[in-house]
C-alpha cells in the first residue's frame, strides 16, 4: 500500500481531552498520524480516541526527553508511529482476533500442532518488558490493556527514571519501571516465572532473548521475540534453546510494516515446563555464550 502525503498530515489539534493526565506536553510538538485504516488493514486494530492522546503524549515526552537522553533516533512522526508503535503492537497481535486471509487459512504458522487456535489466546494479565529503552513495547501494551500490570525492566538507571517520570504524567498507575539485568531479575523470587508474558524487542540474538524472557514467565504463558528478517537457521537454534528453558515455539508470524515494507518477524514462545534452576546463567554468560549454538 503506497504512502500519500494525507496519510502523515497530523489531525488538527483538539480541545484537551478530560482526562488530565494525558493532556498534550507543552509546548505542542508535532502530533502523530492517526492511520486508521493501516491499523485495521494490517492488525485488526485500531486505537480508541484516548488511547490515540495517550500515544501522543508518550511520543511528545520522548521527542522532548530525547535533548538530552538517547532514547531514540526515530524521532518524526511518520518513524515514530511505525518503528515504535506500530512495531510494538504487531507483537502484541497474537492476542487480536485472528481474521482468516484470503486462501482461507490463518497468517501465523504454527510448528507445535498441541498449541491452541491463536486466536483464543487470553489476554496477558502481568506482563514484562525486557531492555525496555524508551518504553517499547512495553508502554504501548500498557495502552492496549489498561488493566493489566506492566513492568519496564532496564539496565540503564536515566532511563528508568526518565520512564518513571512519563508512567508518573499519564497516571498509568498499573505500570512500574524497574532497573536491573534480566539475568538477575529471572532468578529474584517474586519475579522468576510469574509473568503470564515476556516482550523481548531490539535486544540481542533470538536465544539469548529467549534466556531472557522464558524464565520469567510462568507455565502456560507466553513470550513474544521481535526480529527482522528470519531464517530456518535462526528457528532451530531458537527451537533448541526453548526446549532447555521449557519452551517450545508457538507461531512465528511475518508481517510487512504498513509504511516503509520492510520485514518483520515475531516469534510466540509458549512456556510448558518450568525452567531449570540453571537458567537464567550469570550476567553477561547467555551473550557470550548463547544456547542452541554449536
Amino acid at each position: 500500500m503506497s504512502l500519500t502525503p494525507s496519510d502523515l498530515t497530523p489531525p488538527p489539534h483538539s480541545a484537551p481531552p478530560a482526562n488530565p493526565a494525558i493532556d498534550p506536553i507543552a509546548p505542542v510538538l508535532d502530533s502523530l498520524p492517526e492511520l486508521a485504516d493501516r491499523w485495521r488493514s494490517t492488525l485488526n486494530w485500531c486505537p480508541s480516541p484516548t488511547q490515540q492522546q495517550q500515544f501522543v503524549a508518550i511520543y511528545q515526552a520522548i521527542v522532548q526527553a530525547n535533548q538530552f537522553l538517547n532514547l531514540t533516533r526515530l524521532t518524526t512522526p511518520a518513524d515514530f508511529w511505525e518503528k515504535h508503535l506500530w512495531d510494538s503492537l504487531s507483537g502484541l497481535s497474537f492476542f487480536f482476533p485472528n481474521p482468516l486471509d484470503p486462501s482461507g487459512t490463518s497468517p501465523d504458522r504454527s510448528p507445535d500442532r498441541s498449541t491452541p487456535p491463536l486466536d483464543t489466546l487470553p489476554q496477558p494479565r502481568r506482563i514484562i518488558d525486557i531492555g525496555t529503552g524508551g518504553g517499547f513495547p512495553g508502554l504501548p501494551a500498557a495502552v492496549l490493556w489498561p488493566d493489566s500490570t506492566v513492568t519496564l525492566l532496564d539496565a540503564t538507571r536515566k532511563k528508568v527514571a526518565f520512564l518513571e517520570g512519563l508512567i508518573e504524567r499519564l497516571n498509568l498507575a498499573t505500570v512500574t519501571a524497574l532497573v536491573g539485568r534480566a539475568e538477575a531479575v529471572g532468578q529474584e523470587d517474586g519475579q522468576r516465572e510469574s509473568y503470564d508474558l515476556a516482550l523481548v524487542r531490539a535486544v540481542g540474538g533470538v536465544t539469548i532473548c529467549a534466556e531472557y524472557a522464558l524464565p520469567l514467565v510462568r507455565r502456560g504463558g507466553y513470550a513474544v521475540l521481535y526480529r527482522g528478517q528470519w531464517s530456518e537457521a535462526e528457528e532451530e537454534s531458537l527451537r533448541s534453546a526453548a526446549l532447555d528453558l521449557g519452551g517450545v515455539i508457538a507461531a512465528v508470524k511475518p508481517l510487512t510494516t504498513p509504511l516503509t515494507g520492510a520485514m518483520r518477524h515475531c516469534i510466540l514462545l509458549k512456556k510448558e515446563a518450568d525452567t531449570p534452576e540453571a537458567y537464567p546463567r550469570s550476567i553477561g554468560v547467555p551473550s557470550q555464550k548463547p544456547l542452541g549454538l554449536p
